[in-house]
């Protein structure tokens, strides 16, 4: 999306589909997309001032399990180590079904700390595969010496490292190596993205600084990215909701993001979206976001079938499978077409039916397929293709199961809901939200393939955004820097308050931020002892223009 930054009205846009199977990976696409958006609207690439980037890419990679091996270096005091030693040590994080994060372990006692005890600790790691290191210890909010030192012996082995103290300044060693671990685990990919992505902006000519999206709905510099990838978790939903709001008058409400793959479902509030700290397989962390909960079923997740029944839908997407919609394409394609059941990835059960036309081309059947055949996704909506072709496609499959096409339709799309239903009666309930009031506001291109039917089943209203494929894009655009700095300090004084102020402050300027645009927001729990400065401001070359 191409934003006009004195009126924010969209004077251009354009997309690709993502470039998947592409050498340089889904930067191809981003190339692409620059420069068509920008020739066809007519503006020099100079003239772009600012430029945000929002990415499911940390998302997808924890739900498909797809991340890098990972060890623990732990460390405490002699003192402390009995302790800190269980607390370090984390356990297996089940990231999607039969996949799982273990990290490897090993723990020195600080006394012992050395600078060939550090470096035999991570050479042991390496030796059994790890790629990424995370540097924990007891207390470092206070006292970073410890990891730094490992972090040293990791950069000499040529290695990754996360530290925990980078991921949070809060006490509780077990979430913060948590965090850190989950952040290492994707730490590679993301790096390959950042650099290809960044390459990419300027092969386009754009020399605007790359900033991307926070899954607590601010922007952090590219540079802060490859540092703590985990913060652009949920950065997708984020950018929707900070988009849909600004279109929509919603004041208490469940909004989705429908996209390919997968599906974002949170809670609006008093006009505001919700914000916790992520959970990854169960566990918290102290990764600050949207409180979104992200479930393995969208527009293009496609149908199982075993034994002559349908039995699931998802959580395999036909974008991952490298198939084309059923409902996207000219109805005379299926003219003797036929089931064909499929494997779509080498792991993945054979179970998932593709549409096999005569002259040998396969087609996945979608839930969107299915929105298609019973009319809920309408025309002017981006997921509305050819009824037609998404009724000849079915056909074969209702033959298999022996039903009509609409009844196979109406089945597709129960089993995809029945995935979102529970989600949202907990978030009703969780929130407290009014179901007289309660709005289910639709965003993401796969929007009607599961937004009118969840709420004709639910009994609630429902809107899809204006603009709701390229929603993200629009509030990313005219998103603010952001970052927060969080304490545990007993009976804060003005002094500290004013410290950990100054220390957002810094954090966010730091980043691009103009210093004259931010605002500091202190927040302090008297309960907990906690005390939060959230710092938000706008980039430099857009405050100064």
């Amino acid at each position: 999306m191409l934003i006009d930054n004195a009126t924010h009205d969209v004077v251009g846009r354009y997309s690709v589909l993502t470039t998947h199977s592409h050498d340089r990976g889904v930067a191809k696409g981003v190339v692409e997309v620059f420069r068509n958006v920008l020739e066809r609207s007519g503006v020099d690439p100079r003239d772009v001032i600012f430029l945000a980037h929002s990415t499911t890419q940390a998302t997808n990679a924890l739900l498909e399990g797809d991340v890098a091996p990972v060890g623990v270096i732990g460390m405490a005091s002699q003192a402390q180590a009995r302790l800190a030693r269980s607390q370090s040590n984390i356990q297996e994080i089940e990231l999607a079904p039969g996949r799982f994060l273990r990290p490897g372990h090993r723990f020195i006692i600080a006394e012992d700390l050395t600078e060939a005890s550090a470096q035999a600790a991570v050479e042991e790691l390496r030796d059994e595969g790890v790629r990424v290191v995370v540097a924990t210890s007891a207390f470092s909010v206070d006292d970073q010496s410890s990891e730094e030192a490992i972090r040293t012996a990791a950069v000499g082995a040529d290695m990754a490292v996360t530290c925990g103290h980078e991921m949070s300044k809060l006490y509780g060693l077990t979430t913060r190596t948590r965090t850190a671990v989950i952040n290492a685990s994707i730490l590679p990919r993301m790096m390959e993205t950042a650099n290809m992505t960044e390459t990419s902006v300027r092969e386009a000519g754009i020399q605007a600084p790359l900033m991307i999206m926070r899954g607590d709905g601010g922007v952090m510099d590219i540079h802060e990215m490859r540092r703590r990838p985990a913060m652009t978790m949920l950065s997708g939903p984020a950018a929707s909701v900070a988009g849909a709001l600004m279109h929509l008058k919603v004041s208490d409400g469940i909004y989705f993001e429908v996209g390919g793959t997968s599906t974002n479902i949170g809670v609006i509030r008093n006009g505001r979206p919700t914000v916790k700290y992520a959970r990854v397989g169960g566990h918290e962390t102290y990764v600050s976001s949207l409180d979104v909960r992200v479930i393995g079923i969208a527009g293009g997740s496609m149908v199982r079938v075993q034994g002559g029944r349908l039995v699931d839908v998802g959580p395999r997407s036909a974008h991952i499978a490298g198939l084309p919609y059923a409902a996207f394409v000219e109805p005379a394609v299926f003219a003797s077409a036929k089931v064909e059941l499929i494997q779509p990835k080498t792991d993945d059960p054979d179970d998932y039916v593709s549409i096999r036309a005569a002259d040998g081309t396969r087609y996945a059947i979608t839930s969107t397929c299915a929105a298609n055949v019973l009319g809920y996704a309408k025309p002017g909506l981006h997921a509305y293709g050819n009824p037609e072709s998404a009724r000849l496609a079915l056909a074969p499959l209702a033959a298999m199961l022996g039903c009509s096409v609409e009844d196979t339709a109406r089945q597709i799309l129960e089993c995809a809901t029945d995935k979102v239903i529970p989600v949202v009666e907990q978030l009703i309930a969780e929130y407290g939200l009014d179901r007289d009031q309660a709005v289910l506001v639709g965003e993401g291109g796969g929007a009607a393939a599961l937004i009118p039917f969840t709420a004709e089943r639910l009994k609630l209203s429902h809107t899809i955004s204006t603009n709701a494929e390229v929603i993200s894009s629009i509030g990313v655009a005219l998103a603010l820097v952001r970052d927060v700095v969080e304490r545990v300090i007993p009976n804060p004084q003005p002094e500290d308050l004013e410290a950990i102020k100054r220390e957002a402050f810094e954090a966010v300027v730091r980043q691009g931020a103009a210093e004259e645009s931010v605002e500091v927001t202190i927040e302090v729990n008297p309960h907990s002892q906690r005390v939060r400065a959230i710092a938000m401001g706008a980039a430099e070359m857009r405050a100064k223009r």
